[in-house]
């Protein structure tokens, strides 16, 4: 069986059940003036990962594999937005308000989309999710059975919050997940330090972390 180098310890991937999960690649998250920054957060640290999130898709891509985007929004008329979330964060700059790049997390708006270095390609799947989690209110189980999916790589931000939070709905789901240590970035560097020693703690008790590039070398002989 083929490996990927990997942290705890190797993972045994199975290239045919194998899909990437790039999560929440924005412009509200990653560009000056948009929600992350309202929130005094540097989103230069989101936009330091784009190139190793663009060359593992691109990998991907080469391979004939599943690429997977993710996009943390709400419909425009927040019926789908708790107000327990929206009550929290800016009290100036909340979710469903004028922005510098159009509503904030709307779908549709300009914020919302994936950056343009990063963006879809026609016919790869796109989720709209309303949650930290992609599989909470989304149709991903379904898009990831349907193509016969076991095995995800994710990639993305935030490390601690909706990347951690989706590979632990995807490993209780019985999918193995693993992180691409440098496509995942948090605004605080010891949150993703963190997240990475939970996520394979006890023996990857939720899933496995490697570098892009043993990930890229195992998937070009896919």
């Amino acid at each position: 069986m083929a490996e990927i180098k990997a942290e705890p310890f190797a993972f045994p991937v199975k290239h045919d059940q194998l899909a990437l999960v790039v999560i929440d690649m924005q412009r509200d998250f990653a560009e000056p003036g948009g929600f992350g920054a309202s929130l005094g957060n540097d989103v230069s640290r989101i936009t330091k990962i784009v190139p190793d999130v663009k060359r593992l898709i691109q990998g991907f891509r080469n391979a004939g594999l599943p690429v997977i985007h993710t996009m943390e929004c709400h419909r425009p008329d927040l019926s789908d937005l708790p107000p327990a979330k929206r009550d929290r964060g800016n009290p100036a700059l909340r979710i469903g308000d004028e922005g510098p790049m159009g509503r904030i997390l709307i779908s549709g708006e300009p914020g919302t989309a994936i950056l343009p270095e990063l963006a879809p390609l026609k016919g790869e799947v796109v989720i709209e999710k309303p949650g930290k989690g992609a599989f909470y209110a989304t149709e991903l189980g379904e898009v990831l059975q349907d193509k016969g999916i076991k095995q995800l790589v994710f990639a993305g931000v935030t490390t601690e919050v909706c990347v951690q939070t989706t590979m632990r709905e995807a490993n209780d789901r019985g999918y193995e997940c693993l992180l691409a240590e440098e496509a995942t970035e948090s605004y605080f560097p010891e949150f993703k330090a963190a997240a990475i020693a939970m996520i394979r703690a006890q023996g990857a008790i939720v899933g496995w972390t490697a570098r892009v590039d043993d990930i890229l070398e195992s998937i070009a002989h896919a």
